[in-house]
């Protein structure tokens, strides 16, 4: 076998390391929560990893007003929080196991 078969071979079973590692972080950060709030926090959301809304609580006063459109706002903006918190902690978390990928290749 030449050097460059063994370079090939460990360039193969790194990518499929990464990979595994890839996949096990996804799972992980599906399982993470997110909270975004709005209204003072009369509306939050909590979303999942995967950028799955998982939950919606509404003060209750909020619920016997007649302004349903204000309402309707909040809640859109509570999970538009939510998900860009997810969004950018999912990031985070790519963008360190990119690192760490890029620096096992000079290995």
């Amino acid at each position: 076998m030449s050097p460059d078969d063994l370079d090939l071979q460990k360039m193969m079973q790194r990518a499929a390391q990464m990979q595994s590692q890839m996949g096990d972080l996804q799972k992980e950060l599906a399982t993470r929560r997110f909270e975004g709030s709005s209204g003072g926090g009369m509306v939050e959301a909590t979303v999942s990893g995967a950028l799955r809304v998982l939950s919606i609580r509404i003060e209750p006063s909020l619920l016997s007003g007649e302004d349903r459109a204000m309402l309707e706002d909040l809640v859109a903006a509570a999970v538009n929080a939510a998900l860009a918190k997810a969004q950018e902690g999912v990031g985070q978390e790519l963008a360190r196991m990119q690192q760490s990928m890029l620096a096992g290749l000079g290995n």
